[in-house]
C-alpha cells in the first residue's frame, strides 16, 4: 500500500475542480465536500498564494 502524498491530494483537487468547471450543470455536492476535506488535509501552509 502506498502513502497518499500532498501532491496526490493537490492533483485530486485539481481534477475535481476541472470536472466541476467542465460540467457546471451537474450536482457536485459530494465533490465539493471532498475538495473541502482535501483542502483541510493540505492545510494553510501547503496552499499556494494566488
Amino acid at each position: 500500500m502506498q502513502a497518499v502524498t500532498e501532491s496526490d491530494r493537490r492533483k485530486e483537487v485539481r481534477l475535481l475542480l476541472d470536472r466541476i468547471q467542465a460540467h457546471p450543470e451537474r450536482d457536485w455536492s459530494a465533490a465539493r465536500r471532498r475538495i473541502a476535506t482535501l483542502n483541510k488535509l493540505i492545510g494553510p501552509s501547503g496552499r499556494k498564494p494566488h
